[in-house]
C-alpha cells in the first residue's frame, strides 16, 4: 500500500469508484472509498490524514451537494479541499457545485490519461504533497521499455503509463530496444510482435538469452498476430502475458500491475 497522502472518493457507481481509487493509488497516494454522503461523512469522522475529497453529485442516501454543506460547516474539515467529480452538464451547474461548498469542479466521463493531471490543476496543493511524499522514501518508479515501430502507439503507451508514475523508455526497432534494456535495466518489457526491422519473436529470444535481462518480465501487445499458434509461441518464449489490440486502456494497467508485482 502507497504510503502517500490520502484521499477520500466518494461515488455510488461502483465502476467510476475502483477507477478512481485505482488512478490515484497507481500516482501513489492512498485512498478511502465510500458510495455515498453519509458514509463519507462517517470516513471522515474516524480519519484525520484525509488531504482532499473527490465526490460525485448524484448519489442516494445523502448526494453531494448535501454533503459539501456538511463538510464547509464543520470547523475541523472546512479545509479539505473538495472536488466534484460528475458528469452534470446543465447550465448554472458548476456555479451551483461552487456554492455548496465544493472547491473545484471535474466533468465525466473519467478519462484514464488525464485524470490525475487534471486532479493536480484543480488542486494544485495536492501535486506538492505528493512530490513532498516522493521524497520520503517511496521507491523510485518502474522502467517500461515498450518496443514498436509505430511512433503511435509508443506515444499512447508513454501518454498512459508516465501520468501513472512509470518511466517509460522507447524504442522502434529490437536493436536499440536491447541496447536500452542493457543501459537502464527495465522493471517490464512490452513489445509488439509483427515490425519492419525484426520480429518480437527474434527480440525476445535476445532478451532471454541475456542472463542480465532473462529475469524480466515480459508484455506482448500485438494488433496482427491474433492466431493460437503466435500466442502459443510467443509464451513459449518466455512472455507473461499475450495481449490483443485494440485493448481497454484500464485492462492493459491491470496486467502490467500483475507482472510487475510479480
Amino acid at each position: 500500500m502507497s504510503s502517500g497522502p490520502c484521499l477520500l472518493v466518494v461515488d455510488d457507481n461502483a465502476i467510476n469508484l475502483a477507477l478512481m481509487t485505482y488512478l490515484l493509488e497507481a500516482s501513489g497516494f492512498q485512498t478511502t472509498a465510500a458510495e455515498n454522503g453519509e458514509v463519507a461523512l462517517a470516513c471522515l469522522g474516524s480519519q484525520r490524514d484525509v488531504v482532499a475529497v473527490l465526490c460525485d453529485i448524484q448519489m442516494p442516501v445523502m448526494d453531494g451537494y448535501e454533503f459539501a454543506r456538511r463538510v464547509k460547516a464543520h470547523l475541523p474539515w472546512a479545509g479539505i479541499p473538495l472536488v466534484a467529480v460528475t458528469a452534470l452538464a446543465m447550465v448554472g451547474d458548476r456555479d451551483r457545485i461552487l456554492a455548496a461548498g465544493f472547491d473545484a469542479y471535474m466533468a465525466k466521463p473519467i478519462e484514464p490519461l488525464t485524470f490525475v493531471a487534471r486532479l493536480f490543476d484543480a488542486v494544485p496543493s495536492l501535486r506538492a504533497a505528493s512530490a513532498r511524499d516522493d521524497d520520503t522514501g517511496r521507491p523510485p518508479p518502474a522502467i517500461i521499455l515498450a518496443l514498436d515501430d509505430k511512433p503511435f502507439n509508443l506515444e499512447l503507451k508513454r501518454g498512459l503509463l508516465e501520468p501513472l508514475g512509470y518511466k517509460v523508455l522507447t524504442a522502434e526497432t529490437p536493436a536499440v530496444a536491447l541496447q536500452l534494456a542493457r543501459a537502464h535495466g527495465p522493471d517490464l518489457i512490452i513489445s509488439d510482435v509483427g515490425m519492419q526491422h525484426g520480429s518480437g519473436f527474434d527480440f525476445i529470444t535476445l532478451v532471454k538469452s541475456d542472463p542480465a535481462l532473462r529475469e524480466i518480465p515480459f508484455i506482448f501487445l500485438t494488433s496482427t498476430h491474433w492466431d493460437a499458434e503466435s500466442r502459443t509461441r510467443g509464451l513459449a518464449l518466455g512472455a507473461k502475458r499475450y495481449l490483443s489490440r485494440p485493448i481497454d486502456s484500464m485492462v492493459l494497467l491491470a496486467e502490467i500491475r500483475a507482472c510487475l508485482a510479480r
